[in-house]
């Protein structure tokens, strides 16, 4: 036993001084060949220990963060995932792990029409590769859910744990990638004023380096952080960043699996009957949840904020919803063409301008109704934006009158 340990204490010296070379100036190219033929591989816990151990001795967060890509470019290939314990479907892990496919299949789309848009010179099909790239950048900002779950629920629980370190640091590189991302949206507001050669200096000093940030995490995240965080987290710690996930949303992906620990884990207390009072009555939760989605329209909630925090899930819905819009700005929830009437019909509302905003349109054969409501306290402040959508087809076409019972539709027999 003793020997093991001196064996792993020896390999960790030895990462150790690897990563104090990177800091000192050495290429990661030869660091990594360094690490190829010293160690071979190393086991994902290690490299958070070190990094750890670093910032205990004394080695600055700024200077871990500011060559965190480094150290990422010396290891990627060399880190063992041996031994790494699998999170079963629902678990907050496997549920990261499958917002980072839906931000692999974005970033890989975004490569592509980079490599694309190098190659036309057809002004048209360049206009239309642009459209593209705002979709699929406005897609890629939803990651703002994935980071923070992690900053507010994941990092909290592997502090609780000694590991302190390495979350701050990935929380700052939280914060590089939304600069990032935020810079290259307003690059792309302004794409079309731009010519061919400052559109191609875009792409490279802002575009790409977005691209690249966002893909870089999810390295870190899938080789390191979650495999990790799955060795060091105990099963009640998991289930309470579960319940508290839907509260921020998720990223790309609506999580269709519930999740409970194997090992019991202890309820909080029932409500019983504990009910939403309003001023002209009561429901219970259940109740209130019955009513909306059974009401024969569509219903959906901005905050005041202009984040999305609910929608109705009745049987027939008019337009898609699924959870991974909630906690999302309403505005990356629309196509890029469209967003500035969104914009206008919530500033008009904030400002007390207007109260309500109505449209109608005909979709695949129906007549489609979608009126917005300013929603305001008893003094007047605003509080949110309703969106109502209903299918009046059917309404449409009545005629004359019926006074006798005559049901709708017939029920179907389960």
């Amino acid at each position: 036993m003793s020997e093991l340990i001196d064996n792993v204490r020896r390999r960790r010296d030895l990462l150790k001084h690897l990563i104090l070379q990177l800091h000192k100036g050495e290429a990661p190219q030869a660091v990594k060949t360094q690490l190829i033929r010293l160690l071979g591989s190393v086991p994902y816990g290690e490299v958070v220990q070190v990094e750890q151990e670093l910032i205990s001795e004394g080695l600055p967060e700024e200077e871990v963060l500011r060559l965190c890509d480094i150290h990422s470019a010396a290891m990627k290939g060399q880190i063992s995932q041996e031994g790494a314990k699998v999170a079963p479907p629902g678990h907050p892990v496997h549920t990261f792990r499958k917002e980072n496919q839906a931000l692999t299949w974005e970033i890989e789309a975004l490569k592509k029409i980079f490599e694309s848009l190098e190659k036309q010179t057809d002004i048209g099909d360049i206009n239309d590769l642009i459209q593209q790239l705002r979709l699929h950048f406005n897609a890629l900002r939803d990651v703002e859910k994935h980071y923070q779950r992690k900053e507010n629920l994941l990092f909290p629980y592997l502090e609780k744990h000694g590991i302190t370190g390495p979350p701050k640091v990935m929380w700052g590189k939280h914060d590089e990638v939304r600069e990032l991302l935020k810079a290259a949206g307003e690059a792309l507001l302004n794409i079309n004023r731009l010519d061919r050669e400052e559109f191609k200096s875009v792409t490279a000093l802002l575009l790409k380096p977005a691209v690249e940030a966002v893909e870089e995490m999810i390295f870190k995240e899938e080789e390191i952080l979650f495999p990790m965080s799955l060795d060091t987290l105990e099963e009640r710690e998991w289930y309470s960043i579960y319940r508290q996930s839907l509260e921020i949303g998720f990223c790309l992906y609506d999580p269709v699996d519930e999740w409970r620990p194997e090992t019991g884990i202890d309820e909080e207390p029932e409500t019983g009957d504990a009910r939403v009072q309003l001023p002209s009555g009561s429901f219970t939760p259940e109740e209130l949840n019955a009513i909306l989605n059974t009401i024969p329209f569509d219903l959906t909630f901005v905050d005041r904020d202009d984040t999305v925090r609910y929608f109705t899930q009745g049987r027939e819905r008019i337009f898609a919803r699924n959870r991974a819009i909630l906690g999302r700005k309403v505005q990356l929830c629309h196509p890029p063409a469209s967003v500035h009437v969104v914009q206008k019909i919530i500033d008009d509302f904030r400002t007390g301008r207007q109260d309500r905003a109505p449209f109608w349109i005909n979709l695949k054969g129906h007549f489609i109704h979608i009126e917005y409501f300013a929603l305001r306290d008893s003094e007047g402040r605003y509080l949110g934006t309703l969106e109502v959508s209903q299918d009046l087809t059917g309404k449409r076409s009545l005629e004359g009158e019926q006074r006798l019972l005559a049901y709708g539709t017939k029920k179907s027999e389960g």
